[in-house]
């Protein structure tokens, strides 16, 4: 290690958590859990990043306990792993215990699809989607879902009852107790990217009159409740992150608030019932959020709610023309530190790279070449 890589390897603790380094592996998508049962080869993946020295891992989306939670969103539905189920509870406990034996941490990305979840799909096919107000979002807008896939999520449905509500609520709360019973160190809650609790923080997508709709403060009150209803399940101890996105997979330009005192009254409320962290997913990390200063929105976040943030999107990327993310240069880490340095964000998240190379971290440490990202991987997750 050298004083300038000094940085990302302080520990840090959330709670009773402490993390080795400020590392962490972003969650990403993979279905290489048959029947929603993580396998030796899921154990094995996330192991090898521990190993390798990275301090938290955010696993991959998992279905939460509801009969809704997932199917097809735009791809593949097959082999998305539960965060219920004895078989699949057991394959989580051996994922666990092996990054444990490499000395990392470990959180499940609690997930549940809403409005992308495609009708007459997933382990409950006749369970109807769920959708806060009935609608699934604007057409036309910068996407990269395909126009098949759109054509038939556009038409309006039903909106969410009160007890539909009331359901997903409770089965965060489950899916939290059953990570617990699996040994994780914290709870990730995916509340971003055009998902169910994304979905009712946008006004695209949540037009409800009612307590759960409305404006800013309103829209806020169902995150609030998935957040204080996991905390409930997990207890004090266990720290819990949530991941915010102002961009959506129905637009890419998407936002859901257009000043930092607008973010405040969004994520104020989320924060005071039970965050610890706030993970800011951008296309590109050091992008300022707001006109007037360049802090990210990582920055703002821990600003305006005083809890820690993480910055993620094209960290440690090589250009490769493919988005804005990925044309970031590769020695864009001389940026990440000087953010760290200033106390504008706590921890640094990592997708492709650690796709690309589990020994990331090492290399960068000792100076040699870590192995190039490239499509090909994609179909590997090695």
């Amino acid at each position: 290690m050298t004083e300038y890589h000094a940085p990302l390897l302080q520990s840090l603790s959330i709670r009773s958590t402490r993390l080795r380094s400020r590392i962490v592996m972003s969650p990403m998508t993979r279905g290489f859990s048959p029947d929603g049962v993580p396998g030796s080869d899921v154990a094995d993946y996330y192991r090898r990043r521990a190993e390798n020295g990275v301090g938290l891992i955010v696993t991959e989306a998992v279905g939460i306990d509801h009969p809704a939670a997932v199917g097809s969103a735009g791809f593949d539905e097959h082999d998305v792993p539960h965060m219920f189920g004895a078989k699949a509870l057991d394959g989580w406990k051996r994922v666990v215990a092996d990054v444990h034996a490499a000395g990392g941490a470990i959180f499940p990305q609690l997930w549940h699809q809403g409005v992308m979840r495609e009708p007459d799909t997933g382990p409950c096919p006749a369970a109807p989607s769920c959708r806060p107000s009935g609608d699934w979002g604007p057409t036309g807008r910068p996407t990269s879902l395909r126009p098949d896939y759109i054509s038939r999520m556009a038409p309006a449905t039903q909106a969410m009852t009160e007890s539909d509500i009331q359901e997903v609520i409770d089965a965060f709360g489950r899916s939290a107790a059953h990570a617990r019973e699996c040994g994780f160190d914290g709870i990730a809650i995916l509340g971003a990217h055009g998902y169910l609790i994304d979905s009712f923080l946008w006004a695209e997508t949540n037009r409800r009159s009612d307590r759960w709709g409305g404006g800013l403060k309103e829209r806020t009150r169902f995150a609030v409740e998935v957040v204080k209803s996991i905390r409930r399940a997990a207890g004090e101890d266990m720290p819990i992150l949530f991941r915010f996105s102002q961009w959506k997979q129905q637009d890419f330009s998407a936002r859901l608030v257009n000043t930092p005192q607008e973010l405040e009254q969004m994520l104020g409320p989320i924060a005071d019932a039970g965050i610890d962290v706030f993970d800011a997913s951008t296309r590109f990390f050091a992008k300022s959020a707001f006109e007037g200063s360049d802090m990210t929105l990582a920055g703002w976040a821990k600003k305006v709610t005083g809890r820690m943030s993480m910055a993620v999107g094209g960290i440690g990327m090589q250009a490769d023309g493919r988005d804005p993310a990925a044309n970031a240069k590769p020695d864009n880490l001389d940026r990440v530190l000087e953010h760290i340095r200033r106390e504008e964000f706590d921890l640094v998240g990592l997708g492709r790279p650690l796709i690309a190379d589990p020994g990331w971290l090492g290399k960068l440490l000792s100076g040699s070449p870590a192995n190039p990202y490239t499509q090909s991987l994609l179909d590997k997750l090695c």
